[in-house]
C-alpha cells in the first residue's frame, strides 16, 4: 500500500527514521558503557518493541499498565518509577520489574523490604531543586513539587535501603541542561552516591535531534561513572521515535469568518493534545508561519470544542476540501495520550516500511468507543 491510499486521519510511523534515532543511542550506550532504557510514557505502540528492543537495555515505566506492557512485549531490564504504589499492585509488579524506583521515604520504608525480597534493585527519586523550566507548572522541582525526595527529606539512613537514585527534571533539552542537572544532583546528595550501583538521569534529553551536544553527554556520562562507580541509566522517549512519526488528515470543509478557516478531519483535542495543552506546533508539509505564503489559513479541528484548533498556517495555493495534509513529529504523545472525548473516532495506525511500503496495523471502531464505558 502507498502513502497517498491510507485513510485519513491516520498516524503513520517511519520505521526507517526509527532505526536511525535507534542507532544513535545504541552508539552512545557502545561508546560510553551506560545504559539506555525506553520511556514508554512517549510511544507506547508495543508492535514497535521487537524493533527498539534490539538497541536498547529496557524500558522506563511511570505506571502498572506499562510495567505489564512491558514485562509482555520487551525484551530487556523492566524499570518502574511511580509516583505512589497500591497495595494490591506491589506482589505483580515485584515480580515482573527489575528495578523498582519510590518516589517518597514512606513508601520506599513500606516497600523497600519486599522489594529486595524479590529480587529488585531498589531506588528512590530524588528532587535537587533545579528548575529547568520557563513554567513551574510543568517543572518537576518547582516548589511544592509532589515528584521526588529533597535532600532534606532524606536522612543518611535511608542510603541502606536503595541500590540507586534517579532524578528527572528535563524537556527536550540539551546536553548543556543535563551538565547542570548533574552539578546540582551532586551538590545535593553527592555525599550518599559513593557506594550505590546506579544512576537514572531520566529523561527529556534531545539526543537525536541535530545540533544536540552529544560529546557533552558523554562526558556527563563518564565524570559520573568514574568519580563514583556508577552505572548511569538515561530513559528517552521522545529522542527514541523524533520525527519518526507523521499525522495526515484531509479538508473536509472551508469556512470563512474573518480569515479562512480549514475543518479537517481530525481533533487537535483529541488526537495530538500537546497542541492546546503545551502549544506545540507541528511542523506541516508545503507549509509556513501566518502571512509567510500567500494564502493563510485557520487549521480546525472537528469537534464541538472551541479550542480544538491546529493552529494557524500559510500556504503558496488555496486551499481545497479533499486536499490531504501531513503533519510531522507526531508520534511523541499522540498515541499515548489520544482520546475518544465527544466520540471523536480514533485515527488508524500505520508504518511506512524502509522499502517505502505502507502497512495499516489498527483500524478502530465504534465498539472500541462504546466498551470503554
Amino acid at each position: 500500500m502507498q502513502e497517498a491510499e491510507l485513510t485519513t486521519p491516520c498516524y503513520l510511523i517511519d520505521q526507517a527514521k526509527l532505526k536511525y534515532n535507534l542507532g544513535i543511542l545504541k552508539d552512545l550506550r557502545e561508546r560510553t558503557g551506560c545504559k539506555v532504557l525506553f520511556a514508554q510514557k512517549a510511544f507506547s505502540s508495543f508492535p514497535f518493541y521487537p524493533i527498539i528492543s534490539r538497541y536498547l537495555d529496557g524500558t522506563a515505566s511511570v505506571s502498572a499498565y506499562e510495567a505489564h506492557l512491558a514485562h509482555l512485549y520487551f525484551h530487556g531490564e523492566n524499570h518502574i518509577c511511580q509516583t505512589a504504589y497500591l497495595p494490591e499492585e506491589t506482589d505483580e509488579l515485584f515480580e515482573i520489574c527489575d528495578t523498582i524506583t519510590f518516589n517518597s521515604p514512606s513508601q520506599l520504608q513500606q516497600y523497600a523490604a519486599l522489594a529486595h525480597a524479590h529480587g529488585c534493585s531498589v531506588g528512590l527519586r530524588v528532587n535537587p531543586e533545579y528548575l529547568s523550566q520557563q513554567s513551574d507548572r510543568f517543572d518537576p522541582c518547582a516548589p511544592h513539587s509532589r515528584l521526588g525526595t529533597t535532600a532534606a527529606q532524606f536522612p543518611l539512613a535511608y542510603k541502606r535501603l536503595i541500590n540507586g537514585i534517579h532524578v528527572h527534571a528535563l524537556y527536550e533539552q540539551n546536553a548543556d541542561a543535563l551538565c547542570r542537572l548533574t552539578e546540582a544532583v551532586v551538590s545535593k546528595f553527592g555525599h550518599i552516591l559513593p557506594g550505590l550501583q546506579w544512576i537514572n538521569l531520566g529523561g527529556g534529553h534531545h539526543i537525536t535531534r541535530e545540533g544536540y551536544q552529544i560529546d557533552r553527554l558523554d562526558a556527563c556520562i563518564r565524570s559520573l561513572q568514574d568519580r563514583f562507580g556508577l552505572t548511569v541509566y538515561l530513559e528517552p522517549g521522545e529522542a527514541i521515535v523524533w520525527e519518526a512519526g507523521f499525522f495526515i488528515t484531509t479538508v473536509v470543509d472551508i469556512i470563512d469568518n474573518g480569515m479562512p478557516i480549514a475543518i479537517l478531519d481530525a481533533s487537535a483535542v483529541c488526537h495530538a493534545p500537546d497542541i492546546t495543552e503545551l502549544q506545540y506546533r507541528p511542523p506541516l508539509i508545503g507549509a509556513d508561519k501566518p502571512s509567510v505564503l500567500p494564502y493563510t489559513y485557520r487549521l480546525g479541528g472537528r469537534s464541538c470544542l472551541p479550542e480544538d484548533i491546529f493552529g494557524d498556517y500559510s500556504f503558496d495555493h488555496p486551499l481545497a476540501v479533499g486536499e490531504r495534509l501531513i503533519f510531522r513529529d507526531m508520534a511523541i504523545n499522540t498515541l499515548t495520550k489520544a482520546k475518544m472525548y465527544t466520540g471523536m473516532p480514533m485515527p488508524s495506525v500505520a508504518v511506512r516500511e524502509p522499502d517505502g511500503n505502507c502497512r495499516v496495523l489498527r483500524q478502530f471502531s465504534f465498539s472500541d468507543y462504546k466498551n470503554r464505558f
